[in-house]
């Protein structure tokens, strides 16, 4: 009996050890049991509760009746399956008649205090099928991607969801995003992150940083074109658009459109071009809009001018010629101009880290989902790299990207900085490669963008 008791307290003490500093195997070894218990056990009940059960037919209320018998009680969504995660639990339910994935989204909080889970996210799959997912514990208080297999062109894992999956910069799928955040609330890291992980794959990096350089240049070894101030991002902006220009008649040219050529063939984007003839794809990272935007004088209202049309020029017609945006800034609101509204507009995805104010998280998410611009207020201080995710269509969830040092961050893109393409219209603004990067090895022969 002794031994019974020892046995017992040794693994409740493993049990508090493992959820103290290792949530992930405790939620694997003892987690996922006591949740899919509590589940299974308090369903009906939790149903009930949370106004999520419907009346029973009539033809049942009838032959209720008929047979002098009890009324049958409301019915509960039908569980369909039950699966458990690294991080959770996924359980998919088959909706009754009247019901709606709406409404339980609406009853996500209650459902995480009834299951006592740390977080409930519910989605549609499909007609009549709802998916929760939920989360066992605080993924986002130590964030660390999962190693995968190498990831797509210009797809790329830069965060952690609350759900436990990884958020993905999808560039092909969403081309042009914004990203806002105060100071302090993990911005940089973020695109840090973002820079670190493109640094594999074979793009052409732009970037824009008015803080004299201090955030890209460290990186410079991976980039093909970089300015640290608004005159000679004017120029840089447009070269861009003359390469874009360049780009289009390559397109036009390799059309073909005849009877003889195959549907598949006609193209009017560079990914459907051949291999061989297909542009380098350029994403453009702009680290702080506002002091392209800010004008004190007529010359620089000019310059301004000039600045934000190629912005506008670039977020309209972009995409097709392979050039993607990332916008960066503290605020992006009407304040800042003329054009700077036409320019959000083209910006598809939306990254709100902490903000000062409820306006600034309107300027993100005002014209998308009002739940996601109080979710971007809510972000506590204390959990610098938390933000909110979302796109045009409405959908958004909380997100963290891990903690990307800035000497992770320069390994990553020394270590490829023969991946860098020359474009000759960007040729001007090429960074000078630091002196270390050359110290001890001999850098591979850069990768060419194709001559056209």
């Amino acid at each position: 009996m002794d031994a019974l008791w020892i046995t017992l307290l040794v693994v409740l003490a493993l049990a508090l050890v493992l959820r103290w500093r290792r949530p992930t195997w405790y939620w694997m070894t003892f987690g996922i049991t006591f949740a899919t218990i509590r589940i299974l056990t308090r369903y009906r009940a939790v149903m009930d509760a949370c106004g999520l059960t419907v009346p029973p037919a009539r033809w049942r209320l009838a032959l209720a009746r008929a047979t002098n018998r009890p009324a049958p009680e409301d019915r509960s969504p039908r569980i369909l399956r039950l699966r458990p995660t690294a991080t959770g639990l996924v359980l998919r339910l088959k909706l009754r008649p009247g019901q709606d994935a709406f409404d339980f989204t609406a009853a996500s909080d209650r459902l995480r205090h009834s299951f006592a889970l740390h977080n409930v996210v519910a989605r549609e799959i499909r007609s009549g099928v709802v998916e929760l997912r939920m989360t066992g514990y605080d993924v986002l208080k130590r964030v660390r991607l999962p190693a995968a297999a190498p990831s797509e062109v210009l797809r790329v894992p830069v965060a952690l969801r609350e759900d436990g999956e990884v958020h993905h910069r999808d560039y092909r799928q969403v081309p042009h995003a914004l990203n806002i955040g105060a100071t302090q609330s993990g911005k940089s890291v973020y695109q840090r992150t973002l820079v670190s992980r493109l640094a594999s794959q074979n793009v052409a990096r732009v970037g824009i940083d008015c803080k004299n350089g201090v955030e890209f240049f460290p990186l410079s070894a991976r980039f093909t074109a970089l300015a640290d101030n608004p005159d000679d991002a004017v120029g840089l902006l447009a070269a861009l658009v003359a390469y874009m220009g360049r780009t289009y008649e390559l397109i036009r040219a390799e059309q073909r459109i005849s009877v003889a050529v195959p549907d598949a063939e006609i193209t009017a984007d560079i990914w459907d071009l051949p291999a061989h003839l297909r542009p380098v794809p350029v994403v453009l990272l702009v680290d702080e809009v506002a002091e392209l935007a800010l004008a004190a004088s007529k010359s620089e209202e000019a310059r301004r001018d000039q600045i934000v049309t190629h912005l506008v020029r670039l977020g309209q017609l972009g995409r097709a010629a392979g050039i993607y945006l990332e916008i960066c800034g503290q605020r992006f609101g009407s304040e800042l101009g003329k054009g700077i509204t036409m320019l959000r507009a083209q910006l598809t995805g939306r990254t709100a880290h902490r903000v000062n104010d409820e306006t600034s998280a309107n300027m993100a998410f005002g014209d998308i989902s009002p739940d996601a611009v109080l979710a971007a207020v809510q972000i506590d201080k204390d959990r610098p790299g938390t933000a909110v995710a979302g796109d045009s269509s409405g959908g958004w969830s909380r997100i963290r990207a891990p903690h990307t040092t800035l000497r992770q961050a320069v390994d990553a893109c020394n270590a490829h900085a023969y991946r860098t393409p020359s474009i000759p219209e960007l040729a001007p603004f090429r960074p000078e490669l630091p002196a270390r990067v050359l110290i001890g090895k001999v850098q591979p022969k850069a990768a060419q963008a194709p001559a056209f």
